[in-house]
């Protein structure tokens, strides 16, 4: 089988790290085994040369040539057996007793009495579910392999000014990158010179391009759609934020979910138990009737009562559900969380960067006397041009041709003051600052949730700027989709009372806990799971303990805060919240395809096992009933790789 371990950044390749052995995987594909055509691949030309031979072996055998047919029974049985059979003996070699294993015996004692037709076709369709698990799996790892292809084989940087083409691994941080339009960015860092647009699309979900310009982050894998740009490297070619979402894949694809665990647990007594009672069926029936009759009956429900489909049918469904969700967008770290996330009733929400944009905006402006917005806003933007205030920027921006203050001087945490114009201006907190007649007014745009700045000039106030960190506009479409899923929200934020009640009116939350600090967020996911599982959702440094406390761990955006993705369990790749009600419902619907698998497994195994023991079904039936039934699972399993915009 395929190796299902973690892939490591390296020097131009990976690592897939199972247990303690370490085998190399080229990142170039040069040596993708996934490329190889079907034709040529052993663990598909063997099953399909097994169940060639066995129904060329029915064929014959129906013709009236016994010899010839029996040749080919012989060629079907060790063609598949091959497939299982040695792994089997590894495993018992280490006091491991698998499904293998039942097979391996169930073959054997066939053909010590004479079956070898029926050893064939238990050989042939086991073998064939297996190839069929094998290579779900790796249609599963499509969106894993299709994030290594964002990555370009090579990168221009400029050396002493002279632009120099190098292979993409080869790049370290603090190079600069030259990124022409159409061309997709090697890996992060950090825009120097130019502007443009970037298509994130491959990356985040996100079809509307991101606009950017110097001092804005860029990340690995997005295409450059306008102008020329002079990028920073903040990671190595072979160390961003490309490669997390890789290893984020590929530790979700090595982990099996409760379910499969589950399915484990019940396969491990099973299996001795299960040769137990095949050796007492054989045991007793001997003692007390025909040993042939009795043997044969032992092998069949030795056939019966293993739980092939249970063991593989689980499996298959999580990693085609993981697969699939990371191709738009949803990180997700391991089957047990997948499975945890479908059963989720309830999400609690960081304010400020998830559901805010984290970008404080100017949203009024009031004024008095005979000054105007504009005079209000360039008389503040030409102070706060000097200033460091988080605030700053937002008023800069909205005034971007203001004036130069002279003589400014900041007062930290009061206000900034200067001269502009000849006039001395004044811009602080109404905390510090008279309002004036603007009081009413301004307490009323603090009562919406905004931060507000007075402006004086010559001493007098002349207006005041509401500033506020926006909702994302798809915020209440998100809120109202998770009510209809049947799923509460609540809002956690370290933000005052007032703010964080403002802007969970707008956005439809009735539940707010506000000036939280991340112990109390903690606390806060504690309390909520009582009433039943909570994901969390945050982005920031101060979530992480919240994160971590809850069922599922949420991160907006896999290259935000390192401590918000190692404390998550769900990274999303973009910061679109739709993705939330979308993520939720497939993992919903991959859960209901794992109960219907884990039910169909066992009910299979309940209605064999009886008809076996007291011969109603010979070995041929039971065996084609048994695998066909393993391939129906598998099917049913794959049907969670669907995703539903």
């Amino acid at each position: 089988m395929p190796s299902r371990g973690l892939l490591r950044a390296g020097s131009g390749r990976m690592s897939t790290v199972t247990g303690p052995q370490v085998e190399d995987v080229d990142l170039d594909g040069d040596d993708d085994d996934h490329d190889v055509p079907w034709w040529r691949d052993r663990e598909i030309l063997l099953p399909v040369f097994s169940g060639l031979a066995f129904f060329a072996g029915l064929i014959v055998e129906w013709s009236g040539a016994e010899t010839p047919a029996l040749v080919l029974f012989w060629a079907g049985l060790v063609a598949g057996a091959s497939t299982f059979t040695p792994g089997a003996i590894r495993k018992l070699l280490k006091g491991k007793l698998g499904i293998g294993l039942l097979m391996t015996i169930s073959a054997i004692g066939a053909v010590i009495l004479g079956y070898v037709e029926e050893a064939a076709a238990l050989a042939f369709l086991y073998s064939i579910a297996e190839a069929l698990e094998d290579k779900a799996m790796d249609r599963a790892r499509g969106g894993l392999r299709a994030l290594l292809k964002l990555v370009p084989e090579t990168a221009t940087i400029r050396i002493d000014g002279t632009p120099v083409e190098v292979a993409a691994k080869e790049l370290t941080v603090g190079q600069i990158m030259l990124v022409r339009p159409g061309e997709r960015i090697a890996t992060d860092g950090l825009v120097r010179v130019g502007r443009s647009s970037l298509d994130t699309s491959a990356i985040t979900g996100e079809s509307i391009p991101v606009e950017v310009q110097p001092g804005d982050t860029v990340s690995a894998g997005a295409i450059n759609t306008a102008g020329v740009l002079e990028v920073e490297t903040s990671a190595a070619g072979t160390d961003n934020s490309l490669t997390t979402i890789v290893e984020l894949v590929e530790q979700a694809q090595a982990e099996k979910g409760d379910r499969a665990r589950l399915a484990d647990r019940i396969a491990r007594p099973l299996v001795p138990g299960i040769l137990i009672l095949a050796v007492l069926v054989a045991l007793i029936g001997s003692l007390l009737g025909d040993p042939e009759l009795w043997i044969t009956r032992a092998l069949v429900v030795l056939v019966a009562a293993s739980p092939c489909a249970l063991a593989i049918s689980v499996p298959i469904t999580v990693v085609a559900a993981i697969g699939s969700a990371s191709k738009f967008g949803v990180i997700i770290k391991s089957g047990a969380i997948f499975e945890r996330f479908g059963g989720i009733r309830r999400v609690a929400v960081d304010k400020t960067g998830t559901l805010t944009r984290n970008q404080p905006t100017v949203t009024a402006v009031l004024t008095a006397g005979t000054a105007t917005e504009a005079d209000v806003l360039e008389w503040a933007a030409g102070l706060e041009q000097h200033s460091t205030h988080p605030l700053a920027d937002a008023i800069t921006q909205k005034a971007a041709d203001a004036p130069a203050a002279a003589e400014v001087s900041e007062q930290a945490g009061h206000g900034i003051t200067g001269f502009v114009d000849g006039a001395t201006v004044t811009v602080g907190s109404p905390r510090w600052l008279d309002t004036g007649a603007l009081a009413g007014q301004v307490a009323a745009l603090e009562g919406q949730g905004m931060t507000v700045v007075v402006v004086h000039r010559n001493q007098q106030p002349v207006g005041a700027i509401g500033v506020r960190d926006e909702l994302r506009p798809e915020v209440p479409e998100v809120i109202r989709t998770l009510a209809d899923q049947g799923i509460g929200v609540t809002m956690l934020t370290g933000d005052n009372a007032r703010t964080a009640h403002a802007l969970a009116s707008q956005a439809g939350i009735e539940d707010v806990r506000a000036e939280l600090r991340p112990e109390d967020k903690a606390i806060a996911i504690n309390e909520l799971a009582a009433t039943g599982s909570v994901a969390m959702i945050g982005d920031g440094i101060n979530d992480a303990p919240a994160l971590a406390a809850a069922d599922v761990g949420i991160a907006m955006g896999a290259t935000g805060s390192d401590a918000a993705i190692e404390s998550a369990d769900v990274a999303f790749t973009g910061h679109d919240l739709r993705l939330i009600p979308r993520a939720l419902a497939h993992a919903r619907r991959g859960r209901r395809i794992i109960n219907q698998n884990i039910i169909l497994s066992l009910l299979i195994i309940v209605a064999l096992l009886p008809l076996a023991l007291f011969g109603v079904l010979g070995l041929a039936v039971v065996v084609l009933v048994h695998e066909i039934a393993e391939v129906i699972v598998i099917l049913n399993g794959l049907r969670a790789a669907r995703t539903r915009s």
